[in-house]
């Protein structure tokens, strides 16, 4: 299989837009499911988000943080990866949920909301309100690739308030919950984020599923780098997931495994940076 970069863009200083040929992914592909890329022969797994999956191709929005996703930047259209792996995970159930609300602040979580929102829209009987949150205005992606046009009702904030509304979602999801005019939540991103989130949306008793696909090493369920605790139950982000009831999830075992692998991240980020200089 001939996975060639078809689309390669800046979205933001920080992340990247990448359109793979990846129909064995595309094909199958539902909203919740993420995919592994390999970028080199005997190189790193990465799972990642995908954004959509059309045309036999797959997008996904990409963070430059560690060494394979700054490897990868430096791939163009045209260029060849060694392997795109998926689709993987367990896509939650797309149904009528009423007034249903996907939030995201982070790369992987914006990615998510564009494919849920759109595939929830499909949905008579649902409401579909995307809620998506940048530091700044030179962080917001452009505007087609944001979630305006795959929902009903739409908001974007920045915490510096430099562009649309200021400060997080929360903000704005409390007031609605407030109103009672949300049935149900989906939300990815920033994991400690989402321990907010949980605290805020459960006294109200409203489903909150969340997405926890960041702890993830390599998908392949044998290193158990990614387990998480669901009610005291043991339980495999890459297997069981990626989505999981936030009201049960262990919030601060998620947040100390995120740590687990910083110094060999830095180390092999090191290694890098002295091959191509």
């Amino acid at each position: 299989m001939i996975h060639k970069i078809t689309r390669k863009e800046d979205i933001n200083p920080d992340d990247y837009l990448i359109e793979v040929v990846a129909p064995q992914v595309a094909e199958r592909f539902q909203p919740g499911h993420f995919a592994v890329l390999i970028t080199v022969p005997n190189g790193e797994r990465i799972p990642m988000s995908i954004q959509k999956a059309e045309d036999g191709k797959i997008t996904m929005f990409i963070k430059r943080l560690g060494k394979t996703s700054r490897e990868l930047d430096t791939f163009k259209v045209g260029d060849l990866l060694e392997s795109v792996i998926g689709p993987m995970g367990n896509p939650p159930e797309i149904k009528k949920y009423g007034n249903v609300v996907f939030a995201s602040d982070l790369v992987c979580g914006h990615a998510e909301n564009y494919s849920m929102c759109k595939e929830l829209r499909e949905i008579d009987g649902n409401h579909v309100i995307s809620m998506q949150t940048f530091p700044s205005s030179k962080d917001v992606y452009p505007e087609e690739e944001l979630c305006r046009d795959v929902c009903d009702e739409y908001y974007l904030t920045t915490l510096d308030g430099s562009r649309g509304i200021k400060g997080h979602y929360r903000e704005i999801l409390k007031d609605m919950l407030d109103k009672g005019k949300v049935d149900m939540i989906f939300a990815g991103g920033d994991i400690p984020g989402l321990r907010e989130l949980a605290k805020l949306t459960k006294p109200y008793h409203i489903p909150t599923i969340v997405t926890v696909r960041q702890i993830m090493v390599d998908a392949t369920g044998m290193c158990g780098s990614c387990r998480v605790f669901v009610d005291g139950e043991m339980k495999l982000t890459c297997i069981d997931g990626p989505m999981f009831d936030a009201h049960k999830l262990n919030f601060e075992d998620i947040i100390s495994r995120l740590a687990m692998f910083k110094e060999k991240e830095a180390m092999a980020m090191e290694h890098y940076k002295k091959g191509v200089e």
